[in-house]
């Protein structure tokens, strides 16, 4: 089991830490449960789907990365497969806060880069601010995506994001977690074809600038994250923090990264090429290139 889900283990329902140790018994687990298991879980413990997703949110927030504010966030987003996929707030000393990954947004952009075509619900363990609401408004399932809070009744995204802002305001028809292909031809290495195929994917309408980035571990795997843009802009969520999201949360550390490697347009309106330069560096990652897109 990896360390960092230890204490909160022993905290669990013993009818859970029997179900859930043969699933965590190995480092690799990759904070995301399968349809299957989850039936499994609930067979197993005697639970319903609310009260073990709720249980299983300390798990998710012993993946937080809280160096700076020493407070750990945990999210479960729900997918339309039934597959559960945990988040947790992701923050990077060195740089600024506006690096700062939250954790729904963590839990969505792990549902998104795992290939989930839409989410129906989202279970946190403290209220979602209002960056992670309009982050959460881009999604294909709009403000019917449900919101679940320990101690309160499920209510909608609607409910907590009332006269909402969002891609319908500016007639954008895709939304986050539709399919989106931008047709960038594959070439190079797998490390820059990872970076390429992250880049088709982008969620990109207001800037039309993708971007994909693709990280490689010391023993070879390789996380990519895709750019998630927002119709508020602030809330946009770059493609290094997604690869990163994506890394830490299947259990690896920033000095496990061996080269980094950002796909993007050269004549784009917008560049993530400084600020991921910025945030790898505060990682002590030097090894970082970058491909242009045509």
């Amino acid at each position: 089991m990896h360390p960092r889900f230890q204490n909160v283990f022993a905290q669990l329902p013993a009818s859970l830490q029997a179900a859930l140790r043969p699933l965590l018994s190995v480092n690799a687990f990759p904070a995301m449960l399968s349809a299957a298991e989850g039936v499994s879980l609930r067979q197993q413990t005697g639970m319903d789907e609310a009260t073990l997703t709720f249980s299983l949110l300390p798990l998710a927030a012993a993946c937080a990365r809280p160096s700076i504010s020493h407070f750990q966030v945990g999210a479960i987003a729900r997918g339309v497969s039934g597959n559960l996929y945990f988040g947790a707030n992701m923050e990077f000393p060195g740089t600024t806060l506006q690096q700062t990954l939250h954790a729904e947004q963590s839990a969505v952009s792990h549902a998104w880069l795992r290939g989930e075509k839409q989410l129906t619900a989202i279970t946190v363990n403290y209220t979602p601010c209002g960056h992670c609401r309009q982050f959460m408004n881009e999604l294909n399932s709009g403000t019917r995506l449900l919101i679940n809070l320990p101690g309160r009744p499920p209510s909608t995204l609607g409910d907590y994001l009332p006269d909402a802002f969002g891609p319908g305001d500016l007639n954008i028809k895709t939304r986050l977690l539709d399919e989106e292909c931008h047709r960038f031809t594959l070439q190079g290495d797998t490390l820059t074809q990872a970076a390429i195929a992250a880049a088709n994917r982008s969620h990109a309408p207001y800037s039309n600038a993708p971007s994909g980035m693709a990280l490689e571990m010391k023993d070879g795997t390789i996380f990519s994250g895709s750019y998630a843009e927002n119709a508020a802009y602030n809330p946009s969520l770059p493609p290094l923090q997604a690869a990163l999201n994506l890394a830490y949360l299947s259990g690896y550390e920033s000095q496990d990264i061996l080269r980094a490697l950002l796909a993007e347009r050269p004549d784009a309106p917008l560049t993530q090429w400084e600020t991921s330069v910025a945030v790898l560096r505060s990682l002590n990652c030097r090894s970082i290139d970058r491909v242009l897109l045509n």
